[in-house]
C-alpha cells in the first residue's frame, strides 16, 4: 500500500508538473491556449444546449468554476491511476501523459480563437514535462531497494539500513519536483498578473467622452422605490454575467482592433478604439435579457449604455438593409474568445438604439461586460446581439451562416418575450395578515409594457400600478397593495406590451426562443 500510495504521489507530482509548465507557456502566447481553459471550453462547445441551460440555472454565474473544479479533479484522478500504472510499465504510463498533451493541443488547435499552431504548444510541452518526470520518479520507486523500502513501510518487512537511500533519492526528487514546479506556477501567475495590470491600467486611462445625444432624463417616479424590488437601474456589481468565458479576456485598448467587412460592405475598415471614442456617442437607459432566463428568472437587468450607433456605421460603411435590396440579411459578430454572435441587419438598422458600448452606468464597460467593446441591440436576447469583446463585424446571410448558439438549436432569430416577474413577497414568504405589498418588474423590449395584472388563488386580475416609463427599451416596475387573508396562497402575474398584446400563459423552457409563462409565488400568510 505504501508503495503504490507513493506511486500515486509520483502521478500527482508529474501532472502538477505538466500543468505548471502548460499554463507558463499559456500567460506567455495567449491564456486560452491553456490546457484547462482549452478542454473546457471544448467541454463547453460539446455540451447539449438543455445540459448547459441546466448548468445555468443550477450554479448561476459559478457554472464555469464548477466545470474547471471538475476539470481539474478528473486531471487528478488521472495522475494517480497513472503513477500506479507506472510501477508496472514506466513507459506505458508516460505514454499515457504525453497522449494528454497532444489530446489538449488538438482541442486548442480547434478552438476559434487558436490563432495559428502556436495554441498547441502549452499542451505538448506539458505533456512532455509530464512524461519525463513521471518516468523518472517512477524509476526510482521501481528499483528494487525502493521496492524493499516500500514493503519495510508496510510492515511486511523488517525495515533494511540500505533502503534508506533509494528512499531519500525519492523523497529528494519529488520534493524538488513540487518545489520546481510550484515555482514554474508562481512564474505564470506573476506574468499574468503583470497582463492583467496593464489591462486594467489601459481601462484606468480611458476618458469617456460626453455624448452627443445624452440619455433623456427618467420621469419621476421610474423607481417605485419599494423594498424586495430591483431597483431601476442595475449596480455594474450586480448586473448577471452569462457567457461561455472560462477565464474573462483583458484586452489593452490600445491594441483592440475592429474589422468590419462582408456582403454588401462597399467602405470594409479597421476601427481602434480611439476611433470609436472620437464619433458623436449616444447615451442611452436599455434593459438586457439573457434567453435562459427562466420565468421569474434573475438573468435581466438595465444599465445606462454609451456607445456608437451601430445602424449609422454600417451605413457609413455602405450597408443597405433587405427592406432596401442589401444583399445581407445577417450581421456576425465575433468575439477575442471566439464567440459568435448573429443578429438581423434589418433589426439593427430599423432606427433602434442598437451601438457598439463603450461605457456602462457612467464608466468604462467592466471586464466581465465585454471592456473595451461590446454589441448590444435593444428588444433582442442577448444570444442574437449583446456580443461582448467583439473585434470583427461581417455582413453574410443566415443561409450562408449559422452562428455559435444557432448551431446548437437556438432559433436564429430571438426577439424578447413579454415577461413580468414578482420580487416580493418571496417564495414561502410568511407575511401577516392585512394589507401585503405585491410588487415587482415587467419588460417587453423595444415595445414597452402598459398594463401589469395581479391575481390570488386563480382568482380575478387586479390591475396593478405601473411606474412611470423609462422609455420602450427598459423595464418597469409595478405594484399591487392586497388585502391578505391568513393561509396558503398562489400569486400570479401577467403583463400586456405596448402593442396590446397580451403575455402567454403557455410555459415554455427557455430553448429555443426563451421562456415564457406567468409567473407565481406561493406565500402562507399567517
Amino acid at each position: 500500500m505504501a508503495r503504490a500510495a507513493a506511486a500515486a504521489l509520483s502521478g500527482l507530482v508529474a501532472g502538477y508538473a505538466a500543468l505548471a509548465v502548460a499554463e507558463l507557456l499559456a500567460v506567455a502566447l495567449r491564456p486560452s491556449t491553456g490546457p484547462v481553459t482549452a478542454v473546457g471550453a471544448a467541454v463547453i462547445d460539446r455540451t447539449p444546449s438543455g445540459v448547459k441551460d441546466w448548468a445555468v440555472r443550477t450554479f448561476g454565474t459559478d457554472d464555469k468554476l464548477v466545470l474547471q473544479a471538475g476539470i481539474l479533479a478528473f486531471l487528478v484522478l488521472c495522475a494517480a491511476l497513472l503513477g500506479i500504472l507506472a510501477l508496472r510499465t514506466r513507459r506505458l504510463a508516460a505514454g499515457c501523459v504525453a497522449a494528454f498533451g497532444v489530446l489538449g493541443a488538438g482541442i486548442a488547435l480547434s478552438r476559434p480563437d487558436a490563432g495559428g499552431l502556436l495554441a498547441a504548444l502549452p499542451s505538448l510541452a506539458g505533456g512532455i514535462a509530464g512524461a519525463v518526470v513521471l518516468y523518472v520518479l517512477a524509476g526510482q520507486l521501481a528499483s528494487p531497494e525502493a521496492a524493499e523500502v516500500g514493503a519495510a513501510a508496510s510492515g511486511d518487512l523488517p525495515r533494511p539500513d540500505s533502503g534508506d537511500l533509494p528512499r531519500r533519492r525519492f523523497v529528494l526528487a519529488t520534493a524538488g519536483v513540487a518545489a520546481g514546479a510550484t515555482g514554474v506556477g508562481a512564474a505564470a501567475r506573476a506574468l499574468e498578473a503583470g497582463s492583467t495590470a496593464a489591462a486594467e491600467a489601459g481601462r484606468a486611462t480611458v476618458e469617456l467622452p460626453a455624448p452627443a445625444s445624452p440619455a433623456p432624463p427618467l420621469p419621476r417616479g421610474v423607481d417605485l422605490r419599494v423594498e424586495g424590488v430591483a431597483p431601476f437601474r442595475t449596480a455594474n456589481r450586480d448586473f448577471y454575467r452569462v457567457d461561455t468565458a472560462l477565464d474573462v479576456p483583458r484586452i489593452d485598448p490600445g491594441s483592440w482592433r475592429l474589422r468590419l467587412h462582408g456582403k454588401g460592405v462597399g467602405n470594409p475598415r479597421v476601427l481602434t478604439f480611439q476611433d470609436l471614442l472620437g464619433r458623436a456617442l449616444v447615451e442611452r437607459d436599455i434593459t438586457l435579457t439573457c434567453v435562459s432566463n427562466e420565468v421569474g428568472g434573475p438573468y435581466v437587468g438595465t444599465a445606462r449604455w454609451l456607445g456608437v450607433p451601430l445602424g449609422a456605421l454600417l451605413e457609413e460603411a455602405g450597408v443597405r438593409p433587405p427592406s432596401r435590396g442589401g444583399p445581407a440579411d445577417q450581421l456576425v459578430a465575433r468575439s477575442v474568445d471566439g464567440m459568435t454572435v448573429g443578429s438581423p441587419v434589418e433589426t439593427v438598422m430599423d432606427g433602434r438604439d442598437a451601438m457598439l458600448a463603450v461605457g456602462m452606468n457612467g464608466e468604462p464597460l467592466p471586464f466581465d461586460h465585454g471592456f473595451p467593446v461590446r454589441m448590444l441591440v435593444p428588444g433582442l436576447y442577448g444570444y442574437v446581439s449583446a456580443c461582448k469583446w467583439i473585434e470583427d463585424i461581417e455582413l453574410t446571410t443566415f443561409d450562408d451562416y449559422d452562428a455559435y448558439w444557432v448551431k446548437r438549436d437556438w432559433a436564429r432569430e430571438a426577439p424578447v418575450k413579454t415577461q413580468s416577474r414578482i420580487d416580493t413577497p418571496k417564495p414561502f414568504a410568511r407575511p401577516a395578515a392585512g394589507r401585503v405589498t405585491v410588487a415587482g418588474v415587467a419588460w417587453a423590449q423595444h415595445r414597452g409594457i402598459d398594463r401589469v395584472e395581479v391575481r390570488v388563488d386563480e382568482g380575478a386580475w387586479q390591475q396593478a400600478e405601473l411606474a412611470a416609463e423609462g422609455s420602450v427599451d427598459t423595464w418597469r416596475q409595478w405594484r399591487w397593495d392586497w388585502a391578505a387573508t391568513p393561509g396558503s396562497h398562489i400569486l400570479q402575474v401577467r403583463a400586456t406590451d405596448g402593442t396590446g398584446a397580451l403575455q402567454t400563459a403557455k410555459r415554455t423552457r427557455t430553448i429555443p426562443d426563451g421562456a415564457s409563462g406567468w409567473h407565481s409565488v406561493v406565500v402562507n400568510v399567517t
